[in-house]
Order: structure tokens, then C-alpha cells, then sequence
């Protein structure tokens, strides 16, 4: 459904996209993951028809973004980054814009958006401004897909949103892929992932591996230990002066440790850190995160 092949794009001569080649297939939920700064944003505007890469081609159910951008942008639902519709107007109001835009009715496709919109509907007359992250969230993907989209292209849409929100969210992307949309999701968050059926993860305008998220951890071999004590910080920087330390990085409130040839035991770490008087310490052999993966990528 989607094709990229050897895309390219360059900003004042610096690279956001470098030979990017990209297949996601028809009725897919595909997860493009990455930091701020990696090129999700370039990449889905590009697909979007907002920009033209500088080199490479990209089809969208088998039209060119550059020759067909009137064309893919009457199959296509998008949902930008940044909150974009208009917030002077209400929520019904929007709703009703974007489908006259595209030349339907709310009534003609709102089967399609029903178990979205009805959770704000009661809030229809309410300006759009003024709705919480979590509504803004759901009028926006109501809009992107007034239009019975073959294509839903969304850009970190759970970006500043709580975590309910983010889970609400993934909710609906499971019910609209079973409609058969081809669904491209970026997100900065790895643990959003797992949720995807196959993920590109992308760094710094490079692909840096493509697989299903099981795929993925599934090629990482490493032994990981996790750590935690009261005193975060001054773990991680003991943690890194561990002898036998190759990398120790925060994941929350634990610290993800991987230490040379993989010779180092939970036991290891725990007497360790008693010696340097930290308390309450956790050790414990875990199973690599999508995000485990992505650290090390960066370091190779």
C-alpha cells in the first residue's frame, strides 16, 4: 500500500532523510519509532504531498506523492504532529468543514468514526480550543477520517497526551485497522512498539532495522540487568564505573545495565552497590525492550 524507495531529503545541506526504502503492506498498522530529530516528521510529510524529496520515489496505493499529490491526498487521512484544525470553530463544526472539504456528509461516513466521535460528542457545541489533549486528540482523528481514508498517516499523535489517552488511542487504531485501513503511525515512545504489527526504527535520517517488535527484541542477544536503589543518579554514574560496565542507561525508575561479554550477575551488581552504600537496591536478569534494542543500535 505504501512504497518508499531510496528517499532522500536535505535541510541547508544537512540530511533528515537518508536512502530511506520502506514497503508497508495493505490493512497494516506500521509503527515508525524514533527520537525527536530522526526524520519521522520529513519522512510522513513527504508521503503527505506537503514536501517533494530531493531524491528517491514514494507511491501511496500505487500513486507517485509527486505526479498524483491531488490524487493520494483524496485517499489519505492525515493527522499532523501539532493540533491543526481550527479552534474558533466548535467540534461539530470541524467535523462538518472537513467532510464538505472532501465532499461527504458526517452522516455518510459516521459509522466509520462513531466509536470516536460519540466520546466527545457530548461536547459538539464546545470551541475547539478548548478542548483537553484527549479530545483534541479524538476530534482530530474523527476529521482525518471523514473521508473513508484508504491511508491513515499519523504523526506522534499521542505526543502530550495522558497516559489513559495513549491507551484510549491505541484502542481505536486496533478497531480502525480491522476496517481495513492502512494505518502508518510515528511515535517517540518505544513502548507504543509493541503495538504495532512490524515497526521501522528510524535514527538521526537512517533506517536502522525493520521487523515485527518480536523480531526485533528476538535479535538482541545481550544479557540485561535490571538496577534500581533510592538514589537514581549517583546509581547510574556507579553503574558506568562498574569495571566491567559496557552501558547503563535510565528507564524509568529502574537503570537497564549491560556489562562486557555478558559476564556480570544481579549478585554481581548487588554486593557491588552495598559496598558503595546504596540502599534498598533491586537487581534483576530481565528480557530486552524494543528501546534496549534502539540503544544499542546507536552505539554500534
Amino acid at each position: 500500500m505504501i512504497v518508499i524507495k531510496h528517499i532522500s531529503k536535505f535541510y541547508d545541506k544537512n540530511p533528515a532523510l537518508k536512502d530511506i526504502f520502506l514497503r508497508i503492506n495493505k490493512g497494516e498498522l506500521f509503527g515508525l519509532i524514533g527520537p525527536d530529530g530522526a526524520g519521522k516528521t520529513t519522512l510522513m510529510r513527504i508521503l503527505m504531498t506537503l514536501i517533494l524529496p530531493d531524491s528517491g520515489e514514494a507511491t501511496m496505493d500505487g500513486l507517485d506523492v509527486v505526479s498524483d499529490f491531488k490524487k493520494i491526498r483524496l485517499i489519505v487521512g492525515y493527522m499532523p504532529g501539532r493540533f491543526s484544525l481550527y479552534q474558533d470553530l466548535s467540534v461539530e463544526e470541524n467535523l462538518n468543514f472537513f467532510a464538505t472539504v472532501f465532499g461527504t456528509t458526517v452522516e455518510e461516513n459516521y459509522d466509520l468514526i462513531h466509536d470516536i466521535y460519540h466520546q466527545i460528542e457530548p461536547f459538539k457545541k464546545r470551541r475547539a480550543g478548548k478542548l483537553s489533549g484527549g479530545m483534541k486528540q479524538k476530534l482530530a482523528l474523527s476529521c482525518a477520517l471523514i473521508h473513508s481514508p484508504k491511508i491513515l498517516v499519523l504523526d506522534e499523535p499521542t505526543t502530550g497526551v495522558d497516559a489513559v489517552s495513549r491507551k484510549e488511542f491505541w484502542e481505536m487504531l486496533k478497531k480502525l485497522q480491522k476496517n481495513g485501513i492502512t494505518i502508518l503511525v510515528s511515535t517517540p515512545y518505544m513502548d507504543e512498539a509493541t503495538l504495532c504489527d512490524r515497526v521501522a526504527l528510524i535514527q538521526k535520517g537512517h533506517i536502522l532495522d525493520v521487523d515485527s517488535p518480536k523480531g526485533i527484541t528476538g535479535k538482541f542477544s545481550r544479557k540485561i540487568i535490571q538496577v534500581r536503589s533510592d538514589e537514581t543518579y549517583r546509581l547510574i554514574n556507579d553503574l558506568r564505573l562498574y569495571d566491567k560496565a559496557e552501558s547503563a542507561y535510565a528507564f524509568g525508575q529502574f537503570v537497564h545495565f549491560t556489562g562486557l561479554r555478558d559476564e556480570v550477575e544481579p549478585s554481581d551488581l548487588e554486593l557491588y552497590l552495598k559496598n558503595l552504600n546504596h540502599k534498598n537496591i533491586v537487581t534483576e536478569d530481565i528480557e530486552p525492550g524494543i528501546e534496549d534494542v534502539f540503544m544499542s543500535m546507536q552505539r554500534q
